[in-house]
């Protein structure tokens, strides 16, 4: 008698393990810099080709979602939504910024304006072929924050998540405004071996990134310790989030924004208070607020479905009202679907 295998389970987005992986993966130069793209949705080139409106001349376009990842991520960390919105049928790319991931480094000098400059050319690029909402977490929270005060830049919608440079906890501070632990660390008279690094770096790195440290993810944890192989790498890193702290003091300004927003607030957050997206709810006074205290700094890998889901409807609704700002009262908690109204 044979035995009958038993067919391998569907993922949770209902994909079965032996289907094509729906993350098309991808390099490309924007603004100078070749960096690694993945994107989910039909390829342009296969994308059936739009029906004429009622209005002569004007045709409908796909909505396209732009994921901005943080400081010392890279484009993976949007994966696992990725797959949830690949289920549902919606447009996204993520992209590594310059600096990280496998994008080409960052030239010497401030980092926010070469950030600016990549971000401008994603959006462009991607407004070719549909209205753009441009979503980012922490650095990419802030990349998204300045690039929708850019009024010439063609962005329907902005979702900020846990963008630092405004009420930010204590170890932000410390690294912007306390050189002494990085000089301390620097002028140690031996190197620190590669081996203690990363073992403290795994201790670390779940603790800062999620909501519970238990449930963290191996091989996202994996992809994050990895970018700290030495003492030298390590030394870099920080010296290079110094830099940017300082950047981070005066990067805004927030009056300029005209189109939708929606500030995302994490209560489990160890690097940037949810009282920082309370502020920037405050500041700009058209926007939208959902607080979730079970999230941690990286929602994306906390939750994915209803990272995804808030994503997929708080879009919706910038379309539906194109670039005019409407007032809204703050959404908390696990009511994320009332976010778009």
């Amino acid at each position: 008698m044979t035995a009958t295998q038993r067919p391998a389970p569907a993922d949770r987005v209902g994909r079965h393990p032996s289907d094509p992986d729906p993350v098309r993966e991808s390099f490309r130069r924007f603004a100078g810099v070749r960096t690694r793209v993945l994107e989910v949705g039909p390829p342009v080139a296969e994308a059936p080709a739009p029906k004429r409106t009622r209005r002569k001349g004007v045709q409908p376009r796909v909505p396209r979602l732009v994921l901005l990842h943080g400081y010392c991520d890279s484009a993976d960390t949007w994966r696992p939504v990725l797959d949830e919105l690949a289920a549902a049928g919606v447009a996204a790319i993520a992209v590594d910024l310059p600096g990280f991931g496998d994008a080409q480094p960052l030239r010497p000098g401030p980092m926010l304006e070469q950030l600016d400059a990549f971000a401008a050319a994603v959006v462009r690029e991607q407004a070719v072929l549909g209205p753009v909402v441009l979503a980012g977490n922490s650095l990419g929270g802030t990349m998204s924050l300045r690039a929708a005060q850019n009024s010439r830049l063609p962005i329907t919608g902005v979702v900020s998540i846990a963008a630092p440079g405004l009420v930010d906890s204590w170890l932000v501070r410390t690294v912007g405004r306390n050189p002494l632990p990085l000089r301390l660390y620097a002028s140690l008279p031996l190197p620190v071996p590669g081996f203690l690094v990363r073992a403290v770096a795994e201790q670390v790195v779940p603790r800062i990134l999620y909501a519970d440290s238990r449930s963290a993810d191996a091989g996202q944890v994996s992809r994050f310790t990895g970018l700290f192989p030495d003492y030298r790498a390590t030394t870099t890193r920080l010296d290079q989030a110094r830099q940017l702290v300082a950047e981070l003091a005066d990067c805004y300004q927030l009056d300029l924004i005209q189109v939708p927003l929606l500030a995302v607030a994490c209560g489990k957050d160890k690097l940037v208070t949810a009282a920082s997206g309370r502020k920037l709810h405050t500041l700009v006074p058209h926007s939208r607020l959902v607080v979730r205290e079970d999230w941690g700094h990286c929602p994306q890998l906390d939750a994915p479905p209803e990272v995804a889901e808030l994503l997929t409807f708080f879009t919706a609704g910038a379309i539906r009202s194109g670039s005019r700002p409407q007032p809204a009262p703050t959404v908390s908690s696990a009511a994320e679907d009332s976010a778009t109204g």
